[in-house]
């Protein structure tokens, strides 16, 4: 595991890796976002969550939930509902957002793909050589 990657394990969703996220996210979409489009946004929706992995969806304006349903299309946020029973007997309903971490980490690195690892790269280059090669005497 490269040290980049043990960093983000279990450290916060900050706003670099989620704009990351975001714009490897579009590009698998095969959509273009500017890279300051994609930190606008991070920006913008990471301030509804603050330290919490929740947000309420009344909180939200149209324009904010529109970015909020394309950030579930990348699998970066999700939905659930919670339902209750009011005094009068009436069903109550109150939806959320939640940051779904895993995700905006997976998409942050290489396109939903881990980070290679330097070291197996090296030792590649011995898989070509011949078995005779190791009784070579030097």
């Amino acid at each position: 595991m490269t040290l980049v990657e043990q960093s983000f394990i279990d450290g916060p969703i900050t706003v670099d890796l989620m704009a990351r996220a975001i714009s490897n996210g579009m590009s698998r979409q095969s959509k273009r976002m500017s890279e300051q489009e994609a930190y606008d946004i991070a920006f913008h929706v990471l301030n509804f969550f603050g330290y919490s992995r929740y947000v309420i969806d009344n909180m939200l304006e149209p324009e904010d939930r529109d970015a909020f349903y394309m950030l579930e299309d990348l699998g970066i946020l999700d939905t659930e509902r919670e339902e209750t029973t009011l005094f009068d007997g009436r069903e109550w309903r109150i939806h959320y957002w939640l940051i779904r971490p895993e995700n905006v980490r997976k998409l942050a690195f290489n396109n939903g793909t881990k980070p290679e690892d330097p070291i197996a790269n090296e030792t590649m280059i011995y898989d070509g050589l011949p078995e005779d090669i190791w009784r070579m005497k030097v």
